[in-house]
């Protein structure tokens, strides 16, 4: 084996999905990485899959980068081994990454306070409201942090893992590999994983009624003050409740439902962008185009171009 190997330890966590453990170990086939699967024991996948010989936990003391796959029970939080074996890893200076879900287990080892991350679309409220610390990104494909990289819902694990070729062997390489999964060869992390819909769902029946009458006039202005009053609470208790109930406080909340309304209308009309502005409650054309970059690292008109079903 070279001193030049690069190694790489996929950490299989109980429930671990299937997919997202074949990611890395298919990636990482190019020349000079050695790649080790870890875990406790034998591991019970999701849908019943079994992984058994793997190397145990303090294999990844050798381990250049480690990357956690994604599990299914991700509000399950990792044993004390499993979280102690993640934070000695990065002390080492140990590349951390995670595929999906599995930034949970690095939100749980304290590996993302106060870092960018994001997660599959489905659990990225759930992330916030679990781990508030965390600067949750949710419409990445990937975020590179330096030490620390996370990724989106399963097919964006690829993307990260060619994006680490990539940094350690350059675009020849990463080519390479991006050819023999049949993959797009880059995807930037910057661009939009554009889940089904960004605005979080409340699970308090006033906050939930309060959210429906906001979707039926989305082009109004609204104040804190004037939602709290509508709900007859103070300003700091209808915060409060609002972020509980939605994991996401009420101004972004109302920005994350315009932006849903103004993609609807951007793939399905030919309003202008001037129009959709002013009637989701976004602004002016170019507020609503700052605002629109800003959440989906794209421009209206792009969106429209790649999304549009309008006959």
């Amino acid at each position: 084996m070279s001193r030049d190997t690069h190694r790489v330890a996929v950490l299989v966590l109980p429930g671990a999905l299937p997919l997202d453990v074949a990611i890395p170990i298919q990636t990482f086939t190019a020349p000079d990485y050695e790649v080790v699967a870890v875990g406790e024991n034998a591991v019970v996948a999701a849908a019943g899959v079994g992984f058994d010989g793997l190397a145990p936990l303090t294999a990844m003391t050798a381990a250049d980068t480690v990357v956690v796959p994604g599990y299914a029970d991700w509000g399950r939080v990792p044993s004390d081994a499993v979280l102690r074996a993640l934070r000695d890893a990065h002390a080492r200076g140990t590349r951390i990454a995670s595929i999906c879900t599995g930034a949970f287990a690095l939100a749980a080892a304290g590996l993302l306070d106060r870092r960018p991350a994001t997660t599959h679309w489905q659990a990225i409220n759930d992330l916030r409201s679990r781990y508030p610390s965390v600067r949750v990104q949710p419409s990445l494909l990937y975020v590179d942090d330096g030490d620390v990289l996370t990724s989106a819902g399963v097919l964006a694990g690829v993307d990260l893992c060619l994006h680490l070729v990539r940094s350690d062997q350059g675009a020849a390489a990463a080519n390479t590999r991006a050819r023999a999964l049949v993959a797009s060869p880059r995807r930037l992390g910057n661009q939009s994983a554009y889940n089904d819909q960004l605005t979080p769902r409340a699970d308090d029946d006033a906050i939930a009624a309060l959210c429906g009458r906001m979707l039926e006039s989305l082009g109004e202005r609204r104040t804190v003050d004037e939602m709290a009053g509508s709900v007859h609470m103070s300003r700091r208790t209808f915060i409060r409740r609002f972020t509980d109930a939605t994991g996401t406080p009420p101004h972004m909340w109302l920005t994350l439902a315009r932006l849903d309304a103004a993609r609807e209308l951007l793939e399905r009309t030919d309003d202008t962008v001037d129009a959709i502005g002013h009637r989701t409650g976004l602004g002016s054309p170019a507020a609503f185009r700052a605002t629109f970059q800003r959440h989906l690292s794209i421009s209206p008109s792009a969106y429209r171009r790649a999304f549009a079903t309008r006959p």
